[in-house]
């Protein structure tokens, strides 16, 4: 979605608002596609004395697996789009700034980059998740499985002394 913003370019105090959805099913993010419902992103852009600001959020629900123990889950993500705006740029090393294009706002572009910027790349189901058993593979989550810890093999003459 492209925004407009001639009429409050040079009007102090003006503003333009926007609520619209975006589709990201497409991305891939490590051979998963977590993104399958629809961004949606809304906020405004204000003109604080000559200055314009983007304020506003995108957020989504995503459908992740659990990186320890494969289960799946649903998660709300929630990112903020925070940045100031200008039509050209006196530093061109200044990446904070968004640039217009002409005087309309490329809002794909922005959300697509803070929503992909935002994804965690370790996705846990809880933080004290246990994983799996590494010989039997069953969930540790639900309970321990029925494997005997294994023994290192330096200590296992003083583990026979045990039996």
């Amino acid at each position: 979605m492209r925004l407009e913003l001639q009429d409050i370019i040079h009007t102090p105090n003006a503003s333009r608002s926007f609520r619209y959805e975006l589709d990201l099913s497409g991305l891939d993010f490590y051979g998963r596609r977590p993104i399958v419902h629809p961004v949606v992103a809304e906020g405004r852009v204000t003109n604080h004395a000559g200055a314009l600001v983007l304020e506003g959020t995108a957020r989504s629900e995503l459908e992740l697996t659990c990186d320890r123990c494969g289960r799946p889950l649903t998660r709300e993500k929630t990112v903020p789009l925070d940045s100031l705006v200008a039509q050209e740029l006196e530093n061109e090393e200044n990446d904070d700034i968004l640039l217009l294009d002409g005087t309309e706002l490329d809002l794909d572009e922005v959300v697509t980059t803070a929503f992909v910027l935002a994804m965690d790349t370790k996705i846990l189901c809880s933080n004290d998740c246990k994983g799996l058993c590494p010989r039997c593979g069953a969930n540790l989550n639900d309970g321990p499985c029925g494997c005997r810890p294994e023994t290192d093999p330096r200590w296992a003459a003083l583990s026979q002394l045990l039996d």
